[in-house]
């Protein structure tokens, strides 16, 4: 990796993990971002350029590298390839600085980003020095980056458009499985497909983390050379974290330490997930409006992932109104998920559909949030379409003593929440 590299869309949660990682290692990093976050903030004020807007490529430049959402007309990356300066795409990136480390990959469809981070945590206070990336701000952290030794490398690896094809690690996690990114996965068999290759990629002297009596896994592990972990049975100590779905990252974050480094004690492993804090937009209280209902935010944007936000939310707080506002990612999953969508979010006693973020270039916009909403209605739910975060906003704010709000979605509805609560 050469000394001086310029990001293009520095501000995306794995972007802005790498370039810390980059900047750790003694290499010069700028980078810009289409608009100010509370990402690009972190990085600037931690010594990283960041230009908002198009951005302009720095003269010493030696490589460019860019997100997924950026297209290969970006007037920096059609510039920097009539200089003849390479480009890497992110995970691309990923694979050429971790190739030489000891690698531990979390993937799956749910999850990733807490067990990725629970990993982190119980290596950290193993004092196995692990460098981490993960996908959202760990607050134990204060960061999506961990600094540590250029021999451990622990990273969230994503699935759409086989990126984690691009990672080689020794220890593959995977949560669990179901059809998700529909704008490149045609159906579940597709998706099958690219965990089985992954799974496959991992040497004999490695280890597969996953839930094996899952057959929609099984069918991907049919022939590993790999040792293969069933992290269901792990016994771990309780977070603080929302419900099963987390206590079954705990155990998977567990398993996937002990494989690395057996030696670790029982008491470090259950210390650091009772120690664990969690991350940014994961059932993450935000605090009360003005007339006090509670305000929480999470990332949630698949299905499945919203019904059972939706049920732990319930279950830990019996009596509370639950009001959801979901911000849908895509129109492509919109689409593909329409009836189960409706479904988790008939689960709400009452939930407002923002407009479809669209944070990539899709041709299908036949779709919208009035959709969803009226198939919300559709199925019982109690449903409305809103077209402003401003008019999101305002009803949240009606909203008294007694109310627990959601605010969900994989978009920037979390803005909402940050002008709600107090």
């Amino acid at each position: 990796m050469p000394d001086t590299i310029y990001m293009l869309g520095i501000g995306g949660i794995g972007m802005s993990g790498l370039a810390q990682l980059l900047r750790d290692q003694g290499k010069a990093v700028a980078g810009s971002d289409r608009e100010a976050s509370p990402v690009t903030i972190m990085l600037q004020e931690r010594g990283v350029e960041v230009q908002i807007g198009e951005g302009e490529l720095p003269e010493d430049t030696q490589m460019v590298i860019y997100s997924d959402a950026v297209p290969s007309w970006h007037p920096v990356r059609s510039e920097a390839r009539e200089e003849g300066i390479p480009e890497l795409s992110y995970f691309e990136a990923l694979g050429e600085v971790s190739k030489n480390m000891r690698t531990i990959a979390v993937a799956g469809t749910h999850g990733k980003t807490t067990t990725t981070g629970m990993l982190a945590k119980i290596l950290q206070f193993a004092e196995k020095k692990p460098t981490a990336i993960v996908g959202s701000i760990v607050r134990d952290f204060e960061s999506n980056f961990l600094a540590g030794s250029d021999e451990l490398f622990v990273v969230e690896a994503c699935e759409y458009r086989d990126h984690v094809l691009k990672l080689s690690p020794e220890i593959l996690v995977i949560t669990n499985l179901e059809l998700d990114h529909t704008d490149y996965f045609p159906d579940l068999t597709a998706l099958q497909n690219t965990f089985r290759i992954a799974a496959e990629k991992v040497p004999a002297s490695g280890f597969i983390v996953t839930d094996p009596s899952d057959p929609v896994i099984a069918a991907v592990l049919q022939n590993v050379s790999a040792t293969v972990i069933d992290f269901t049975g792990m016994q771990v100590a309780d977070t603080a974290l929302l419900g099963e779905f987390n206590k079954m990252n705990a155990r998977a974050a567990a398993a996937a330490a002990l494989a690395a480094f057996p030696d670790i004690a029982p008491g470090t492993i259950d210390r650091a997930l009772v120690d664990f804090k969690g991350s940014w937009r994961r059932f993450e209280y935000r605090g009360e409006t003005p007339l006090g209902a509670l305000v929480y935010d999470d990332y949630a944007h698949h299905p499945t992932a919203v019904d059972k936000t939706i049920r732990a939310a319930k279950e830990k707080f019996p009596g509370k109104r639950i009001v959801v506002a979901f911000h849908p990612h895509l129109h492509s999953r919109t689409q593909s998920f329409m009836n189960e969508f409706a479904r988790a979010l008939a689960l709400a006693d009452y939930s407002i559909i923002a407009p479809i973020y669209e944070a990539r270039t899709e041709e299908d916009h036949t779709i919208s949030n009035e959709t969803l909403a009226e198939k919300t209605r559709e199925v019982g739910g109690n449903c409305a379409a809103m077209q402003s975060f401003d008019e999101i906003r305002d009803a949240l704010l009606k909203e008294p003593r007694g109310t627990l709000i959601i605010t969900m979605g994989a978009g920037d509805i979390y803005k909402v929440a940050e002008q709600i609560a107090d």
